[in-house]
């Protein structure tokens, strides 16, 4: 009867075995035995593991913090065969059938950890659609990260090329996510949020840094018993999406030749202003400007010196109208201002240094403007009865200055 191998003969065969990787590394995660089915596996020689962190073969959610990587008195192991993804030296992931043994010294004290993982063709196949699967993230423009329950890093990845990420530093693994965010306090977004999804809360918010915008989405991160283990945050640079819709927003609320606000801009103003007040009892006056004999000046000068002309008119207005007040272009000839915290009086002066700055400008040719206020809460109490006082008003003033001397060209003595 043959004799049977002994243990050096059977641990030689098991780590020669070209088809089973076989790893071995300590509590902190420190590699110290790599076969050449490791090398076949995972792309990595055993040079280039010995000595390192098996971190770098684990997916960023099997991951618990770089600085506690299987240590304390417990650590996951698979006597039976489950199935787990690895990353390859390329990036690439494989998925395998994992069995990880607990060793232990003489006093029975856990000290390192032996994992035994074998390939089938079926997993290559996954392996392949992971592959295909990962060259669309690389494509996508966000950026991610994880974290343990303290909130340290644990994994971070950046399409910078892509997605402009420049505002979150590399190599941040192990150090707090406040650092990782540069946020000064634990308190403040969105480090806040990440404390919110460690109590199963997920976040989505809007977080802007010296350059750049970003849409940060902050969700539990869930172990495979359905605990939470940590966070994940992604971000996506939301900047030049911001300054379109931003763009859009304000041609769509703006006169497109004067800059003035435009009507529709005007009653959403005026209506919000009336809400305030009839809280508040502050006073606010409506002011409506018709420019004088535009159609003389388009006849006369051309369409050119009249878009100047309106262009004249509504710089005049902004220059007679403080930052949180509303100047605005109705269409054609028609203007109007909105002066908050204005009794008729202080309407009427406004409206008296427009004209009068019209008159004196140095520009030809000289204009002039048909003007109509009206006063909340003594012309009425909503923004149609302020915008009918004032413009039966203004139409007062345009019948009474009927006679009016046609735009004349000022010349140079």
């Amino acid at each position: 009867m043959a004799p049977a191998p002994s243990a050096d003969e059977l641990l030689k065969s098991l780590l020669s075995d070209p088809q089973e990787a076989v790893i071995g590394f300590r509590l902190d995660g420190t590699v110290f035995l790599w076969n050449a089915g490791a090398e076949k596996l995972y792309g990595y020689s055993c040079s280039e593991m010995t000595g390192n962190s098996v971190a770098c073969l684990l997916p960023p959610r099997e991951l618990i913090g770089t600085g506690e990587l299987l240590s304390g008195p417990v650590c996951e192991t698979y006597e039976d065969s489950v199935q787990r993804e690895r990353v390859h030296k390329s990036s690439a992931r494989v998925r395998l059938r994992i069995n990880r043994l607990l060793l232990r010294n003489a006093q029975g004290e856990p000290t390192a950890v032996l994992e035994r993982a074998r390939e089938s063709s079926a997993e290559l196949t996954h392996a392949a659609a992971e592959a295909h699967l990962q060259i669309l993230v690389e494509r996508m423009p966000f950026s991610f990260w994880t974290t343990d329950r303290r909130l340290y890093l644990t994994s971070q990845w950046a399409n910078k090329a892509r997605s402009g990420m420049m505002d979150f530093p590399p190599n941040y693994l192990a150090r707090p996510v406040q650092e990782f965010l540069r946020v000064r306090e634990a308190s403040e977004p969105p480090v806040k949020q990440h404390f919110l999804a460690l109590r199963g809360i997920a976040s989505r918010i809007e977080f802007a840094t010296a350059s750049r915008l970003y849409d940060l989405s902050i969700e539990p991160y869930i172990g495979p018993d359905g605990a939470i283990i940590g966070c994940i945050g992604m971000a996506l640079d939301i900047t030049d999406r911001r300054k379109c819709e931003d763009e859009i927003r304000y041609r769509a609320t703006h006169d497109g030749l004067t800059g003035l606000a435009n009507y529709r801009e005007f009653v959403d103003c005026l209506e919000r202003e009336v809400r305030r007040a009839s809280r508040t009892g502050q006073p606010f006056a409506v002011l409506l400007l018709d420019l004088d004999d535009l159609k003389v000046i388009n006849d006369r000068f051309g369409h050119l010196t009249g878009n100047l002309a309106l262009k004249r008119l509504a710089g005049i207005m902004k220059e007679h109208c403080r930052a949180t007040e509303v100047a605005a272009r109705f269409g054609g000839d028609e203007f109007a201002i909105l002066l908050l915290d204005a009794d008729a009086t202080h309407a009427q002066n406004v409206a008296e240094r427009i004209r009068s700055c019209l008159q004196t400008h140095p520009e030809s040719p000289t204009l002039s403007v048909s003007l109509g206020l009206s006063v909340y809460p003594q012309d009425g109490p909503s923004a149609s009865d302020l915008l009918d006082a004032a413009d039966m008003r203004l139409y007062q003033d345009k019948k009474g200055r009927s006679t009016r001397i046609a735009p004349r060209v000022a010349h140079n003595s």
